[in-house]
């Protein structure tokens, strides 16, 4: 077996300021590229969850118009599908697991308007900027 010889560090087998400045500048300039891009893609891929939860809410809604035989009204809202309403035996729920299913990705609840007529009843998420209308991250997702 081969004893390898000690390695003794001198002050030359270190690194310049300049190297290390050179290495910080190209870590910069890859944040600089990459950085917007990832949160283009996280600002998209909210949006895109709000749709996928939007679609839920409105399976979980229809199951709670076969057991209850009526829609939400507009003062119970929502959460009637993870608290039953008072009074209402048929209730079969929780339609869905938690308090958090019913608030959008940038942290407020869903807007529910009860059907004027017999099916059409809206849930929406006004977006990023919480504003009705808007384009991009800031349009409203529902319908």
């Amino acid at each position: 077996m081969k004893h390898t010889k000690d390695i003794r560090w001198s002050r030359k087998s270190g690194v310049t300021i300049l190297e290390v400045l050179v290495v910080l500048s190209i870590i910069a300039l890859i944040a600089a590229v990459v950085g917007p891009r990832l949160i283009g893609y996280l600002g998209r891929a909210k949006t895109e969850t709000a749709a996928l939860q939007v679609d839920q809410l409105r399976q979980a809604v229809q199951l709670f118009y076969i057991d209850v035989g009526r829609y939400p009204s507009d003062s119970e809202g929502l959460s009637v599908l993870v608290t039953a309403p008072a009074g209402e035996a048929a209730w079969s729920g929780p339609y869905m697991d938690t308090d958090e299913a019913i608030v959008d990705p940038w942290g407020r609840d869903y807007i529910y308007a009860a059907p004027e007529n017999a099916d059409n009843f809206s849930i929406l998420s006004y977006g990023r900027d919480g504003t009705s209308g808007g384009t991009g991250e800031d349009a409203d997702v529902g319908q």
